[in-house]
């Protein structure tokens, strides 16, 4: 076959393979979906992969396979892996799934999240090269080759592929490690497949020994190397999970300063998967995102805030100690400060609320003021309701909107006062209970409370 100008133009399919059961995680969530900066696993990997616009994408399950059904919904097919004897078994599994497939397979793993885009299209443009390999391997270099698998290889040429177990004590000194991340044309994969045995050391059906199948009939297979190991990391346990997140919020942190926003602390900020900040904006200390938050141009976010499900429009203040939960919206030049919570709530252009305050399911108008102590009180133990502030609204310190409520535009709300009726444009509401005044009262409970104080001892 000669050389194509764009092997991509062909059909893909994707086969994942994440039928393990996951027993270092201990856990009752399947392995593949314990998340990395929000975002399950399996899903940052199908994300990587979409780029390519695969045609096909078939995920082997195993125990768990209903929370892999519930997450991946109808974006890819399972084929099930029951008894599990190998990862070229499981491979098998996706052979019904499918049938009459004409194109290329790339075989990848659902614990092994962040293969990038650009080293799969490497594998798949290596596939369709002059050479016509039988498959194509994905190879690493770690610092310390452990109980990897290894690829004897010259020139780019796989000679041999061999589990660590299998391995002689020179096979074992190559440094050149197996990924497990293949690339196959779809109408020899099944065919290579049929032809693998279970002669090893733990008798199981080995991915790896197509190349070696390949290789007897006088077929070349070729390797791929990454640049960075990091990116085919397998995370099998805890410790492996927090190393990834680690690795993965260092790599965002640079992306966020290369891309004109200020880190304060960079690795006291958390981001989130899909974190969009805006030009210039500052980040102090001790920030955690959530997933869904986009942040404009020229914003402040203070220290120890936590933002989820939330926008920041160009010009807004965020803290320090707030937290702003889904659905909150702060327009240009809106500020939130210390102790506030917001959720599903948008504060108008210049609308503030300060000090100390609960706004849920709220509209507040542009240019309202929401004094310290503030709540809206939207839920009644079945039901929630809106409260809606007009624009220049002040709302004094200590005040209860009990919603469904609407304060008017210009209006006041006097502080301490609990507000349960609306209060129409330009008007005071002021709910208070008389003031009462006994002059002297404190003076004589005062006194009478030290003599009886001095008469105990």
């Amino acid at each position: 076959m000669t050389d194509m100008a764009s092997p991509l133009a062909l059909p893909l399919a994707l086969v994942v393979l994440a039928a393990g059961k996951g027993t270092r995680m201990k856990s009752d969530l399947h392995k593949v979906l314990h998340p990395i900066a929000g975002r399950p696993m399996l899903l940052h990997l199908l994300a990587s992969a979409d780029a390519l616009e695969p045609q096909r994408k078939v995920v082997v399950v195993g125990a768990g396979r209903e929370q892999l059904a519930a997450a991946l919904g109808d974006s890819a097919e399972l084929a099930v892996q029951d008894p599990q004897l190998g990862t070229g078994h499981a491979v098998q599994q996706a052979e019904g799934a499918l049938a009459g497939f004409a194109g290329d397979v790339l075989i990848l793993y659902g614990d092994v999240p962040f293969v990038r885009a650009e080293t799969m299209r490497a594998m798949l443009e290596r596939l369709h090269r002059a050479d016509n390999p039988a498959v194509v391997v994905l190879a690493f270099e770690p610092e310390d080759a452990l109980q990897y698998g290894r690829v004897i290889a010259d020139g780019g040429v796989v000679q041999k592929m061999v589990e660590h177990k299998d391995a002689s004590e020179a096979e074992r000194a190559c440094r050149l490690c197996n990924s497990g991340l293949m690339a196959v044309r779809g109408e020899e994969l099944f065919k290579l497949l049929a032809r693998v045995g279970n002669d090893n050391a733990q008798g199981e059906y080995y991915l790896t020994d197509i190349v070696n199948v390949a290789n007897e009939d006088g077929r070349v297979c070729a390797v791929v190397v990454t640049d960075d190991p990091d990116e085919v990391a397998g995370i099998n346990s805890r410790a492996e999970l927090a190393e990834a997140e680690a690795r993965w919020q260092h790599k965002r942190r640079l992306a966020a300063m290369a891309d004109g926003a200020s880190l304060v602390a960079p690795e006291t900020v958390w981001f989130a998967w899909d974190t969009v900040l805006g030009r210039d904006v500052t980040v102090e200390q001790n920030v955690v995102f959530g997933p869904g938050v986009t942040v404009a141009d020229n914003v402040v976010i203070h220290a120890f805030c936590h933002i989820e499900g939330a926008r920041l429009e160009s010009g807004t203040s965020v803290g320090p100690f707030a937290r702003l939960r889904p659905g909150a919206v702060l327009e240009e030049k809106a500020r939130v400060g210390n102790f506030v919570e917001v959720k599903n709530a948008v504060l108008h252009a210049g609308a503030k609320a300060n000090h100390l305050t609960y706004l849920g399911d709220a509209d507040v108008g542009a240019g309202a003021n929401i004094g310290a102590g503030t709540i809206t009180c939207n839920y009644d133990g079945y039901f929630k309701y809106r409260t809606v502030i007009g624009e220049r609204a002040f709302i004094g310190s200590n005040s209860a909107l009990i919603a469904p409520v609407k304060i008017g535009a210009d209006a006041i709300v006097a502080a301490g006062s609990a507000v349960s009726r609306d209060v129409a444009d330009g008007e005071l509401r002021l709910v208070r209970a008389e003031q009462l005044v006994k002059p002297g009262w404190a003076d004589r409970f005062h006194d009478a409370m030290k003599r009886k104080k001095a008469e105990r001892k």
